[in-house]
């Protein structure tokens, strides 16, 4: 399993049908080690606390596996000419992984690097500002349908990490994996 890519970013204005929302979903590769504190990365920045960031959230981790999924879907939804490349942290991840999807990561499972340990905590719930990022009205619908919604990440033990950085998984209590409370969270809206 490997980090592909690295990604923060900072609160910007989100312009979503004709009003202004802060937002901190945009988020670009970075270079270089970066220092990771019990909040998150350096550097990275969040503007909703109450449904983002915060110690059992610090960190957010997503699949590289599902973005063609979100290339296609993008192009046939003719989303404002975005049939360019997604790149790394488009759908608003710190991390971007290979090897590790969401029906193979459970709550309280680390993610064991070679300068910290992170924790899965919970899947990510999709909101409006995913439709906004991904260019069309039913990317979080997708997003709930397909499963394909990453996970957040505690911090273990601070540190730092790298793009290109390899990483073991180290399996929690496997009571629920995040495919499943994923699932689960969405019956219940």
């Amino acid at each position: 399993m490997r980090l592909n890519s690295l990604n923060t970013g900072r609160v910007h204005s989100l312009l979503i049908d004709g009003r202004s929302h802060a937002s901190g979903i945009r988020k670009a590769p970075r270079e270089g080690r970066i220092a990771v504190a019990p909040l998150g990365l350096e550097g990275d920045e969040q503007a909703d606390l109450s449904v983002h960031g915060g110690l059992s959230k610090a960190i957010y981790a997503y699949p590289q596996a599902h973005y063609a999924f979100w290339q296609t879907v993008r192009a046939q939804a003719k989303a404002a000419g975005w049939d360019e490349p997604l790149a790394p942290g488009a759908l608003g991840e710190n991390l971007t992984l290979d090897g590790l999807v969401e029906q193979d990561v459970w709550v309280g499972d680390v993610l064991r690097f070679p300068d910290c340990e992170l924790a899965v905590s919970e899947p990510r719930q999709p909101c409006f500002k995913f439709n906004a990022v991904m260019g069309f009205n039913q990317a979080a619908k997708l997003m709930s349908q397909s499963g394909w919604c990453g996970f957040y990440l505690a911090v273990l033990t601070p540190g730092t990490l790298q793009a290109g950085e390899a990483f073991a998984l180290v399996p929690g209590p496997r009571e629920v994996n995040i495919a499943e409370l994923f699932r689960a969270r969405r019956r219940r809206d």
